[in-house]
């Protein structure tokens, strides 16, 4: 198999990896930006492999991106690999968190310190219509029907309105969701 000009994984390839991925991106595109890296440019996995870690990173609890790194790491080299993939992906934002968190405290400590406050509700404001944006393009995806549409409403309301917690919330309606949806028989060929 090609492997695009980047060799085999050893773990330093595998640390320059995630660690370039882990700076360059963040949230759900997350996934994409692995899948292109590690299967199309390195070689180093699949789709079919990097699919059935998708799904099963999907299941698991965590980011799917951080799930995606260990799983691709003890994929190609082990426990190692998965140290190694984890712990690069994490190095940049570990880093800018901690970056952010002394500039805060220092400049919050000042008088004119007030323009940082401004500042992290503006980001807090992105992050939020980033997180809806995302929401409505997977919705238009993944909801095709009148019943998808009710429950996804009706966690929607039972969430956003009820102020019922996450997890009752999901223990009703997932069972629910399954119920109510029609069986699609396989075409017999």
């Amino acid at each position: 198999m090609d492997d695009g000009g980047y060799g085999p994984p050893t773990l330093a390839g595998l640390f320059v990896c995630f660690l370039r991925l882990g700076a360059m991106s963040f949230g759900g595109g997350m996934s994409a930006w692995i899948r292109l890296e590690v299967v199309h440019k390195r070689r180093w996995i699949d789709d079919t492999q990097f699919l059935s870690g998708l799904a099963l990173c999907q299941i698991a609890p965590g980011p799917n991106a951080v799930n995606l790194a260990i799983f691709i790491g003890t994929t190609l080299l082990g426990a190692a690999g998965a140290t190694v993939a984890l712990s690069a992906m994490l190095a940049v934002p570990v880093a800018i968190l901690f970056a952010a968190g002394y500039v805060y405290f220092t400049i919050h400590a000042l008088p004119q310190g007030a323009w940082f406050a401004t500042l992290l509700t503006g980001a807090g404001a992105a992050a939020i219509g980033l997180t809806l944006a995302n929401g409505v393009r997977l919705t238009r995806r993944g909801v095709r029907d009148r019943i998808g549409w009710i429950v996804m409403l009706a966690v929607a309301f039972a969430i956003g309105v009820l102020q019922i917690p996450l997890l009752w919330t999901l223990l009703v309606a997932i069972p629910a969701s399954l119920l109510l949806t029609p069986r699609r028989r396989p075409d017999p060929k």
